[in-house]
C-alpha cells in the first residue's frame, strides 16, 4: 500500500528518466499527483445531434458508417463517412492508420466517436477521433462525468499520467491530508479531500457547466488556496526585507525647493503624493521596496528626481538603471538639466564607453564627486565601486533579471532603498498577486496641458495619404515618427523593412530631413540621431521599437505604426506614447496588413478607444495572460497549478481575507500552505 509521502519513483514502470521529467514540473511524490489539477475536461456525458453540432467544439456523436475511403494526396490518408437516421453527414478522416483498423471498420457499423468538430470542403469533419465500435461490442465512450485532461510535461502521455494520479487519489481515500484551512474555512467551502476528488472525477450531478467554467466551489476552494500561498510567500520576502536595516534619510527641504522653484511647470497631486509616500519610506529604518506605476508620460522621472535629492541632502549616492543605453541617455539629459543647475555632478557609464571615458566615469563614483549615477547593466560589473550608495531606483523593472538588480544592491554597505518604476501599468489583480513584496505607488493623472492622442487604423493600401498627412503635419512645423516592426525584409512576416520604408520616404518627401535609426548602428549614431531629431533638424524619424521607451520630443505630433498588428497592446501603447508630449493635438496612424485576426482587431479596437494605460493593461492581461506581462522573472504567477490571475481576480478579496487569517498563525502553519503549492524557489527575490 503507497503512501502520500512516497516518492513517485515508488510507482511501477515509472522509471528514474521519467521521474526527473515529473521532478521538473514539482512533482516529487504522491502527494504533489493530487495537485497536479486538470487544466480543461472532456465532456463526454452526452450524446450531441448532428444538427447542433457547433464548429470548434468538442463533440460526442453516434451514428452509422456509410463508407470507407483510403487516398493517395501528398499524404495517405483514411476517410471514413458517417451519416445519421437524417441523411446528415461527418467525415472523419485519419492521417495516421494501418490496415487493422482499416479493415476494422464496416459499413453498416454503429460507431462513437469524439474530437474537435471542424469544416471541410465536404462539410464538418473531425481528424483522428477518439472512437467505439459499439455495434461490435466494444466500450461505451458515454460517462457519467466529465474527463480530465490534465497538462502535460515531455515525453509524458495522458494515458499514463492520468493511471499514476488515480494511484494518488486510491491513496488519498486511505490517508488524512493535512487541510490547512480546515478551522479557518468553517463549513462554507468544502474540505480539501473533498475538493481534489470532486475535481480529478466529477460525481454524477455535479454542475458540469460551473466546473468548466472553473467556478465550482471546489475550483474556487483550491483557487483561494494556492493564491493564498502565493500572497504569504511574497509577504514572507517582504517581512524579511523589512528586518534588515537601512540607512534613515532625514527628510531635508533645501535641494528639494530650489528645484521646485526652477519648475516651469506644477507637480500635479498624484506626483507629489508618490514623493510623500517615498519620503516616509526613506526616513524609515528599513530599506525601500517601492513599485512607481505610472502611464506612459505621466512624469516618473522628477519624481524619482525628488527621492535623488533625498539621498544627496543624507550624504548618498544614487544609481539609476534604464534597460538601452538610449533609455539611459534620455536620463542623463533629463536629470542633468534638473540637478546641474543645483551644482550636483552625475556620471554617466555605459558598456559601449570607450576606456578613458570609462575611468574618468568610474573615478568620480568610487571617489563620491557623481552623486548621480546613470547607466546599464554596465552599473553592476564588478569594476564599479561606489562611494555610499543610498538609492537605487531601476527603469522599466521587467526587463532586468533578479540576479542583475540584486548584484547592484550589493555595491551598497547597507541595504540600499529601492525605487522600482514602469511606465506600463500593471493591472491590480498582478499588483496584488505578483507584486505582494513591493510597496506601490501610483501616479494616475497626467500632467496639465496634455491633450489625447487621437489614434486611427489604416490599411497598409493607404500609404500614400499617409505621406500627404505627413506633408500637412511638417509643413506646420512639427515632427513625425514613422515605426517599423522589422529591420530587414520578411516575406513570411509581409512586414516592410525600415530600410526599404526609409528609401521609400525620402523618394515620395523630398523636400524634407527624413533619418533612419535602428538597434544595430553604434551608440554614437544613435545619440547623433536622436540629439538631431530633439533638436528639429529632422522632420521624419523613421525607426525600429528602439523608441518605444524614454525618448520626450515634444515638437514630434504624428506616429505612424507600420504592420501594427504584430505588436502587443502594451508595445503599441508605449509607442503612441512618444507623441501628445506637447500642446499640439497628436495622433497616432495604426496601419496594418489585412485581412487582420480577430485578436488584432480586438488590439486595434482597444487602442482607437482608450487612452488609458490601465485599461490598455487590464485587457493586454486578458489577451496575452500573466507570463507575458511579467516577463520571465515571475514564471510562479504564470505556472500556477490550478490558479489563473485573469480569470480568477473575483476571488481576490477572499484571498486577502484568509492571507490576512494566516498571518495571525504561526510560522510554521504559514510555511505548511506554501511548500505545498510553490515548489519553485522564490527566494532568490528576498534581496532584490
Amino acid at each position: 500500500m503507497h503512501d502520500l509521502s512516497d516518492p513517485i519513483i515508488s510507482l511501477n514502470g515509472l522509471g528514474q528518466k521519467t521521474a526527473d521529467k515529473l521532478n521538473a514540473i514539482g512533482i516529487y511524490n504522491l502527494e504533489h499527483l493530487l495537485f497536479h489539477l486538470p487544466n480543461r475536461y472532456q465532456n463526454k456525458t452526452k450524446l450531441t445531434p448532428l444538427n447542433q453540432a457547433q464548429v470548434g467544439e468538442e463533440l460526442l456523436f453516434e451514428l452509422t458508417i456509410d463508407r470507407i475511403e483510403e487516398v493517395s494526396t501528398r499524404q495517405r490518408q483514411l476517410l471514413c463517412y458517417l451519416s445519421d437516421e437524417d441523411n446528415r453527414t461527418l467525415l472523419l478522416r485519419f492521417f495516421h492508420f494501418n490496415q487493422y483498423q482499416k479493415q476494422a471498420l464496416t459499413r453498416g457499423d454503429i460507431i462513437q466517436c469524439f474530437g474537435e468538430v471542424k469544416i471541410g470542403r465536404e462539410g464538418l469533419e473531425i481528424h483522428h477521433p477518439e472512437y467505439r465500435l459499439i455495434s461490435k461490442g466494444q466500450a461505451n465512450l458515454l460517462e457519467t462525468t466529465l474527463s480530465p485532461i490534465y497538462p502535460l510535461t515531455s515525453n509524458i502521455h495522458q494515458a499514463q499520467l492520468k493511471k499514476w494520479i488515480n494511484i494518488a487519489l486510491e491513496t488519498l481515500k486511505q490517508s488524512s491530508l493535512v487541510d490547512n484551512f480546515e478551522n479557518l474555512a468553517k463549513n462554507s467551502m468544502p474540505t480539501l479531500k473533498q475538493a481534489l476528488e470532486t475535481l480529478h472525477h466529477p460525481k454524477e450531478g455535479e454542475n458540469i457547466e460551473q466546473i468548466a467554467e472553473f467556478r465550482h466551489i471546489s475550483q474556487q476552494r483550491l483557487i483561494i488556496e494556492e493564491l493564498c500561498a502565493h500572497q504569504l510567500s511574497l509577504l514572507q520576502l517582504k517581512n524579511e526585507r523589512k528586518s534588515k536595516i537601512s540607512n534613515i534619510f532625514e527628510i531635508k527641504k533645501h535641494l528639494s525647493n530650489q528645484l521646485l522653484n526652477t519648475l516651469n511647470f506644477k507637480l500635479t497631486d498624484a506626483q507629489q503624493r508618490s514623493i510623500n509616500e517615498i519620503n516616509a519610506d526613506l526616513s524609515s529604518a528599513h530599506p525601500m521596496l517601492r513599485l512607481l506605476q505610472g502611464d506612459v508620460g505621466s512624469g516618473k522621472t522628477i519624481v524619482s528626481v525628488f527621492a535623488c535629492l533625498q539621498a544627496i541632502e543624507n550624504g548618498f549616492q544614487s544609481a539609476i538603471m534604464a534597460p538601452t543605453e538610449i533609455l539611459a541617455t534620455q536620463h542623463l539629459h533629463g536629470f542633468s538639466n534638473y540637478l546641474e543647475p543645483l551644482g550636483v555632478e552625475v556620471a554617466f557609464l555605459t558598456g559601449s564607453q570607450n576606456t578613458t571615458q570609462r575611468a574618468e566615469q568610474l573615478s568620480k563614483i568610487e571617489s563620491g564627486q557623481a552623486k548621480v549615477v546613470i547607466g546599464t547593466h554596465a552599473l553592476f560589473q564588478e569594476s564599479v565601486n561606489f562611494n555610499k550608495l543610498g538609492l537605487v531606483v531601476i527603469d522599466e523593472q521587467h526587463k532586468f533579471g533578479v540576479h542583475q538588480r540584486l548584484s547592484l544592491t550589493q555595491k551598497a554597505q547597507n541595504t540600499p532603498h529601492q525605487l522600482v518604476m514602469t511606465a506600463t501599468p500593471i493591472p491590480r489583480s498582478l499588483t496584488m498577486s505578483a507584486y505582494a513584496d513591493l510597496d506601490s505607488s501610483i501616479i494616475d493623472e497626467l500632467p496639465p496641458g496634455r491633450t489625447p492622442v487621437k489614434t486611427i487604423a489604416l490599411s497598409n493600401e493607404r500609404k500614400d495619404e499617409v505621406v500627404q498627412k505627413i506633408q500637412q503635419v511638417c509643413k506646420e512645423s512639427n515632427q513625425v515618427y514613422w515605426v517599423c516592426t522589422l529591420i530587414e525584409e520578411s516575406e513570411a512576416l509581409r512586414a516592410e523593412s525600415a530600410t526599404n520604408t526609409h528609401h521609400y520616404l525620402q523618394e515620395s518627401l523630398p523636400n524634407l530631413s527624413v533619418v533612419l535609426i535602428h538597434g544595430r548602428m553604434n551608440k554614437d549614431e544613435k545619440s547623433e540621431i536622436m540629439h538631431q531629431f530633439s533638436k528639429g533638424q529632422i522632420d521624419v524619424l523613421v525607426a525600429t521599437t528602439v523608441i518605444e521607451v524614454g525618448v520626450n520630443v515634444p515638437n514630434a505630433s504624428l506616429m505612424v505604426i507600420e504592420n501594427s498588428e504584430r505588436l502587443g497592446l502594451a508595445q503599441l501603447h508605449q509607442l503612441r506614447g512618444r507623441v501628445g508630449r506637447g500642446a499640439d493635438a497628436s495622433i497616432c496612424i495604426l496601419m496594418y496588413q489585412a485581412p487582420l485576426s480577430a485578436n488584432a482587431t480586438e488590439r486595434l479596437d482597444i487602442l482607437r478607444q482608450s487612452n488609458d494605460g490601465f485599461v490598455i493593461a487590464n485587457k493586454d492581461l486578458e489577451l496575452r495572460g500573466p507570463g507575458e506581462i511579467l516577463g520571465t522573472q515571475q514564471t510562479g504567477i504564470a505556472s500556477m497549478k490550478i490558479a489563473n490571475i485573469v480569470r480568477d481576480g473575483y476571488l481576490l478579496k477572499q484571498v486577502h481575507f484568509y492571507s490576512e487569517k494566516f498571518l495571525q498563525l504561526g510560522e510554521d502553519k504559514q510555511q505548511m500552505l506554501i511548500t505545498r503549492w510553490i515548489t519553485e524557489d522564490k527566494t532568490q527575490y528576498a534581496n532584490t
